[in-house]
């Protein structure tokens, strides 16, 4: 089957099934990019889908240029630290993403998460992933926010359109980093990137190709 007949024949339901069956895993733990000798801080980034021309969606943002992130100006899914209180995922994940694009709570259907994710910078982040009421009056905060865009599920699924390369961290790790081809004008790659395959595998779409 094409990958675009794989993903027209996902419905919530069975991506809630299949995000389950993922975080079920018992081979399944935490992915590193580094090692610290000091605990990970938690956060969360919420994975928006969402329906456009009756095909799925996954919208992303690109961050603002801030002196001194290494995240600066990186494509990436709405998202950042638990804040205190906060005991949940899918909360830091929400208040995040009406924090950076506007985007209203009450609306989103979530449907699951990934397995947890540990960042070069030493975050342990959880993707929540939650389908998102669309057309949406996005409100970008342009203290964190450049832009908030969409790329077509089918087309991430389409293993022609992304590779791995050996990247040198700022620690001097070599790390494999998966990269994605240019969509919109912009670049997806490193952590965003790796956690968008992941969910490409728990949905059985990393795998596909076209006939």
């Amino acid at each position: 089957m094409s990958v675009a007949g794989s993903v027209a024949l996902l419905t919530e339901e069975r991506i809630r099934d299949l995000l389950a069956a993922r975080v079920a895993d018992p081979y399944l733990s935490p992915l590193r990019e580094d090692i610290s000798d000091t605990a990970p801080q938690p956060a969360a980034v919420l994975i928006p889908m969402l329906q456009q021309a009756d095909e799925w969606h996954l919208l992303f943002i690109l961050r603002a240029k801030v002196e001194g992130d290494m995240h600066s100006a990186q494509v990436a899914f709405p998202g950042g630290r638990l804040e205190p209180g906060e005991t949940r995922s899918e909360q830091a994940a929400l208040r995040e993403a009406h924090e950076e694009i506007g985007l209203e709570s009450a609306g989103v259907r979530l449907l699951g998460h990934l397995e947890d994710f540990i960042t070069i910078s030493n975050y342990q982040v959880t993707p929540v992933v939650g389908v998102i009421p669309w057309p949406s009056q996005l409100r970008p905060d342009p203290r964190e926010v450049q832009r908030a865009f969409t790329v077509p599920l089918a087309w991430l699924a389409d293993p022609a359109n992304r590779e791995e390369r050996e990247r040198v961290a700022p620690n001097g790790q070599t790390l494999k980093v998966v990269y994605f081809k240019q969509y919109d004008k912009e670049i997806l790659w490193g952590v965003t990137a790796r956690i968008t395959l992941n969910f490409l595998e728990a949905l059985q779409l990393a795998l596909t190709s076209q006939p």
